[in-house]
Order: structure tokens, then sequence, then C-alpha cells
């Protein structure tokens, strides 16, 4: 079951859930990794993790991207998000400097691909 509309989606609260995350699903585009993964509790709101690591660059560039990739999910995951989900999406070093549609459409593309490895 998808989220109702643009609904704001849960943050992850704890480094264990990234790292069950990591464990399950991903998918690799030019502008970011996806991970997802489906919790126990199946009707609980979809939640989103951001992380860049260092090789993203200094502080600076990993927060712009981590705010791009926040604005990325409230444009196309709030919308297709799975209940009970949760994703974390990756910097990559391209993601600073990538054009935002072309960021969108890796997002998209993403999901598509991830949830087809689901079924």
């Amino acid at each position: 079951m998808r989220a109702s509309g643009s609904a704001k989606l849960d943050v992850l609260p704890a480094r264990k859930d990234f790292l069950a995350a990591a464990r399950a699903r991903k998918v690799v585009a030019p502008g970011l990794v996806l991970q997802m993964r489906a919790r126990e509790d199946g009707d609980a709101p979809a939640r989103v993790g951001y992380t860049a690591s260092k090789k993203v660059g200094n502080a600076v560039k990993r927060n712009r991207a981590r705010r791009r990739l926040r604005a990325a999910v409230n444009d196309v995951l709030a919308a297709r998000a799975l209940q009970g989900h949760d994703y974390v999406l990756i910097a990559r070093a391209a993601t600073v400097g990538r054009p935002y549609d072309d960021l969108l459409a890796d997002l998209a593309g993403a999901l598509d691909r991830i949830e087809k490895k689901g079924r």
C-alpha cells in the first residue's frame, strides 16, 4: 500500500535501521544509491534516511548533497513510498553537481527498479 499523497515521511531514527536497510535491496543510479527494506510493522508509515560519506566532499558539499536528496524525496518518493518500508538514500560524488531534473529521474528510475526486484 502506498503512502497517501505527498505526506511527509518519517525519519529513520537509529544506525541499526540504516544497517538493516543496507542488508536489503539496493539500486545504484548516477546521482544516488537507493536502499529499501520492508519492516515487520507493515502498516506503519514509510521512513527515510539520508547519508553522505566523505567521498562526496567536505562538510559543505555533504550537507548540500543531503539537502538535494531531501528535496528529491519530497518531489518523488513522498507520493510513491510504500507503507512499512524503510528507504535510505546515499549521496554520491555526482549528487552535488548533477542537474536537479536528472537527480529526480535517477530517484524515479531507482524506485522503479527496486520495486521490480521485490516482486
